[in-house]
């Protein structure tokens, strides 16, 4: 994948390219990770370089990358996993093999987010959604199902005092309340599916997740 593409920052435009990140783009791919979650956030828990080198020998098509000028402002990676992998409860731990994606299945039919990334001063300008738009063109292009993944949902420990986390998320659908993760996933076309309890260790989504997905509007079994 690559393609050219201009976006808006403070009115202005830019020109980005949105194409698969390799080998050499490692050292740029923690950069992302190192603007986007500065300490006191652990640095163990950036990307690191076996992971990356994982995403792109096992399943290239789902390593993308936003570059500005040559920088790199953005990623997002997924692998595919069939609905076996999916029966039950799963942690992101479990579904993405703790980010290594060595549980990979070429014959998978769903597309599932293992991350999505933009540094902290280009978030105004779309990148986020461009970079979403994309993965659904390698779930149309490589003609999947869908796509799925657990969505954080940081506004929620501000209610989970008075409300379930499955009554938080129809909340977010309906507009009683505004999640800055949810809410952006259904800007994308992104729909609920269900809540995962421990999904990811998260103080503000109280450890729950929204598996959100969107079906492949090509799609014939």
């Amino acid at each position: 994948m690559r393609k050219k593409l201009i976006v808006y920052l403070d009115r202005k435009p830019i020109e980005i390219v949105i194409r698969n990140y390799t080998l050499a783009d490692i050292e740029g791919m923690i950069d992302i990770q190192r603007a986007s979650f500065p300490p006191p956030f652990p640095s163990e828990l950036w990307w690191n370089e076996e992971q990356l080198r994982e995403h792109v020998t096992r399943f290239p098509e789902g390593a993308i990358c936003a570059e500005m000028n040559g920088r790199l402002i953005g990623s997002m990676t997924a692998l595919r996993v069939s609905e076996s992998q999916l029966e039950g409860s799963h942690t992101w731990e479990q579904v993405t093999g703790a980010g290594y994606i060595r549980n990979h299945d070429p014959n998978g039919t769903t597309l599932y987010v293992v991350d999505l990334c933009v540094v902290p001063d280009m978030r105004k300008a779309g990148i986020g959604k461009w970079l979403m738009q994309s993965m659904y063109e390698v779930v149309v292009h490589s003609r999947l199902s869908r796509l799925l993944g657990g969505g954080r949902m940081p506004g929620y420990h501000l209610h989970a005092d008075s409300v379930s986390a499955e009554d938080y998320l129809t909340g977010v659908t309906t507009g009683e309340y505004n999640d800055p993760v949810i809410s952006f996933l259904l800007r994308c076309g992104r729909m609920p599916v269900g809540v995962m309890p421990h999904y990811l260790e998260d103080e503000e989504s109280c450890n729950y997740a929204a598996l959100m997905e969107w079906k492949n509007p090509f799609y014939n079994e």
